[in-house]
């Protein structure tokens, strides 16, 4: 007998460990067959230049972000898997062995083991509210995976955009510098023939000093840009990556559209609003249960036991019938779960009428940015032509003796300034597009389709 009691442990301990393996009750097929949406990783080839699509993909893949929701998403499956189990019966075993010492009998074991099988007929819905609530929070859960997706997606667009502004930044400044070098030597050229005072020397020494100080900054841009990029990636800072040049375009204004369409789209699409929807089905589901546990439950057990004695008897005992439990009194535990179930409920209810405003404010503001940034850059890249055809007449003023120093730092400064805003206006552009198909919830790889 104790080696049946012994096994029956060990074969309640494998189906434990046995349930960690297979998924009886198919949560998992309630999920995306891939850890992103729309993603399948793979290993990044570092010792390639990449394109904009393969540092997205990076981050997908490899962003503990996107981990993180998966692994949520996971843990919401489970709970589903939980509250279907209710609908199955259970099967437990128990068994005991005692040690029995008398001065009238001889001392002995006494063996016990029996099985019981339990199953819930009737609840009054809770069993149901209880997996409409599991439900709607997995359905939540996978909408803030797919959100957390397009959030990283957007963090690596403007990784990759920002660290190519910073590189063009840096560009820009190392030609500003180059152009003060030539205005100093051209003042010192002047001042040594006598046709120039020290004070054109020391302006154009000063503005000389400020361009190579505007150049170190933006190299310092540029490491931040990059250890910034990396992270995104998943990736240690110091990683360094190597990236294909964008082609950029002077961008038309073919997109614009009505704002209220647009709108209209986010509310629709946005993933975040869609998980709070779906929170606000699981707490009025929980409501249904808190509501539910009120009112009786019905189940239905059979037991089935055997007792062995010292005395070499053996008895059987079985047992089967209909239980009911009818609640009293739980210390009013019940009634204010009710009232914590209703208030929760509200406050989810308010939470996504604030998450819908935000997020027609999100689309409003980020379409208006973009608009004005097609507006910039169109302007800015006359802007440059203009300073630099300046500047070049500023230079062959001066070095003919007939501009002052101040006209050419004037112009030069111009020139330098031009060409920022330029760099800055037509990267923002490309980031603010992707920003604006965020806030609508669609952004993918067809947003940067063409772009590498």
């Amino acid at each position: 007998m104790r080696l049946k009691f012994i096994g029956s442990m060990v074969f309640g301990v494998a189906c434990v460990l046995l349930a960690e393996d297979f998924d009886p009750l198919g949560t998992y097929a309630l999920l995306p067959k891939q850890q992103a949406t729309f993603v399948t990783c793979t290993t990044t080839d570092l010792s390639k230049s990449l394109e904009l699509s393969d540092v997205v993909m990076a981050a997908l893949c490899n962003n503990p972000q996107t981990n993180i929701a998966w692994q949520t998403s996971l843990y919401q499956a489970a709970q589903v898997g939980v509250s279907r189990s209710a609908y199955l019966p259970t099967l437990s075993a128990s068994g005991s062995i005692l040690q029995s010492e008398s001065s009238e009998t001889r001392n002995g074991d006494q063996e016990n083991i029996s099985v019981t099988l339990s199953y819930l007929l009737y609840d009054f819905g809770k069993r149901d509210a209880t997996y409409d609530n599991a439900r709607a929070l997995l359905d939540a859960a996978l909408f803030s995976e797919n959100d957390t997706i397009q959030s990283v997606f957007l963090s690596a667009v403007e990784a990759y955009y920002t660290l190519f502004g910073s590189n063009a930044s840096l560009e820009a400044s190392l030609e500003a510098e180059r152009s003060a070098l030539e205005s100093l030597n051209a003042a010192k050229t002047r001042y040594s023939v006598g046709t120039a005072t020290p004070a054109d020397t020391l302006q154009a020494q000063t503005a000389y000093s400020q361009a190579m100080l505007n150049r170190i900054q933006a190299e310092g841009s540029v490491k931040s840009a990059q250890g910034g990029l990396a992270s995104v990636l998943g990736m240690m800072p110091d990683t360094t990556i190597l990236l294909q040049n964008p082609r950029l375009a002077i961008p038309d204004i073919a997109f614009e559209s009505n704002i209220r369409a647009l709108m209209d789209e986010a509310q629709r699409l946005r993933p975040d609003l869609m998980a709070a929807s779906a929170k606000i089905k699981a707490y009025e589901a929980q409501l249904k249960a808190a509501k539910a546990d009120h009112m009786p439950s019905f189940s239905l057990s059979a037991t089935s036991g055997n007792t062995d004695t010292v005395f070499n008897t053996s008895q059987r005992s079985s047992s089967i019938g209909l239980y009911v439990s009818i609640p009293i009194f739980s210390g009013f535990n019940t009634k204010y779960k009710v009232q914590a179930a209703q208030q929760q409920l509200k406050i989810s209810e308010a939470e996504y009428e604030k998450l819908s405003q935000d997020a027609n404010l999100d689309v409003y503001k980020t379409y208006q940015t973009l608009i004005s940034e097609t507006q910039a850059t169109r302007t800015s890249n006359d802007l440059v032509a203009s300073a630099q055809a300046s500047y070049d007449l500023a230079l062959g003023r001066y070095k003919a003796g007939v501009g002052t120093i101040l006209d050419l730092l004037s112009a030069q400064s111009a020139l330098a300034s031009a060409k920022q805003q330029h760099i800055q206006s037509l990267y923002n552009w490309y980031i603010t597009k992707a920003s604006l198909a965020k806030a609508m919830g669609s952004l993918d790889f067809s947003t940067i389709k063409g772009q590498p």
